[in-house]
């Protein structure tokens, strides 16, 4: 069953080891990555702009949080990175990730809960791999329209954001080749924690492999067919039944229709609702193991306009508060109790 309430997230934190059992649940730092080279599409690289003006700093303040905006990382590219086996700029992806691996890496490391703001999702090698510098035994909740775990042999486009999950795992090692760039990294993660939501445009190699190793994922179908509150159940019992550890959630935000989010580089028709999304995201915080998350993926030069520009970056502000503890039953300031109309009416008569 899903894991809920203030004194299970106390008993959930209690457990974690090293620098992960400290509760960041009042420190919160929001990191840019304005990157774009893992796939074609320019314009992706200003997603941390338009998500910060559509007020993420303020509504994250408002949840009580001290919240520190670290800016964006300055990430240098190449002038000549030709492909290898016909992936593109693996030398600028490769480079831009270890760059985001220590960033993240230090920020965990200094005890504050991570927003990491893309950018395209090749730069997940660099945040979940820091992440696990300093938590190695966290768990990943992958939320995509995509399942992003092509190897260069499967990738129909050679896009590194197609990609990025095939760097981390372990059962993969062997089908991965020295690309240059990614010489930093080794594999990481198990496949068993992992789990995908919201698939629903999955490459041949990447459905085999989805197969081959046994990972869990949803499909918009399954979520059809199954209801978000029980994939949410299904998705923290494979996680943390054996043992509670910090959750990386990395949010892509095509996992949601189109209709929701239009500015973005890859969308594909009946994804998820508002209400499924948040959802998702209420159920990760209430577990209280939520470390790190990335929301990737916004890109303002494809909206239509500007009222799909402003669309899909409130909604992302609306995933990350929703993260980190804001609900739809309202943020209500506590009080102590209500008086009864009889005293008020004596003190009028007064």
């Amino acid at each position: 069953m899903a894991l809920r309430g203030s004194v299970i997230r106390a008993l959930l934190r209690t457990q974690l080891g090293h620098t992960c059992q400290q509760s960041r649940a009042q420190s919160v730092a929001v990191l840019g990555a304005p990157f774009s080279r893992g796939q074609k599409r320019r314009g992706v690289e200003h997603g941390p702009k338009v998500i910060r003006d559509a007020g993420l700093i303020e509504r994250l303040s408002s949840l009580d949080y001290s919240v520190h905006d670290f800016g964006d990382l300055n990430f240098h590219h190449l002038e000549k990175d030709e492909p290898y086996m016909d992936v593109k700029f693996p030398r600028s992806v490769g480079g831009a990730n270890k760059m985001l691996s220590g960033a993240v890496s230090r920020a965990i490391g200094a005890g504050h809960t991570l927003v990491m703001l893309g950018g395209d999702h090749s730069l997940a090698v660099g945040s979940v791999g820091g992440h696990a510098q300093q938590c190695p035994d966290l768990c990943v909740i992958w939320v995509d329209a995509h399942a992003d775990i092509n190897t260069p042999m499967t990738s129909p486009s050679g896009n590194l954001h197609g990609q990025p999950v095939a760097f981390m795992l372990k059962e993969l090692q062997d089908k991965m080749p020295d690309i240059p760039g990614f010489s930093w990294t080794k594999p990481f993660l198990s496949s068993r924690d992992l789990v995908y939501i919201g698939l629903r445009d999955v490459d041949p190699g990447e459905y085999h492999i989805l197969k081959d190793l046994g990972i869990q994922y949803f499909t918009m179908r399954d979520i059809d067919r199954l209801g978000i509150q029980r994939v949410m159940e299904v998705t923290l019992d494979h996680l943390l039944a054996r043992k509670q550890r910090p959750i990386h959630l990395s949010f892509d935000i095509d996992a949601f229709d189109p209709s929701l989010a239009p500015a973005t580089g890859t969308p594909v028709n009946g994804g998820l609702t508002y209400r499924e999304g948040i959802y998702i995201t209420e159920e990760i915080h209430n577990t209280g193991l939520l470390s790190v998350m990335d929301l990737v993926e916004v890109n303002p030069v494809l909206g239509a306009n500007p009222e799909a520009v402003e669309t899909t970056a409130s909604l992302a502000v609306d995933v990350i508060a929703s993260s980190l503890g804001q609900t739809r039953e309202g943020a209500h300031a506590s009080i102590d109790s209500i008086n009864s109309a009889k005293n008020d009416t004596e003190q009028l008569c007064l």
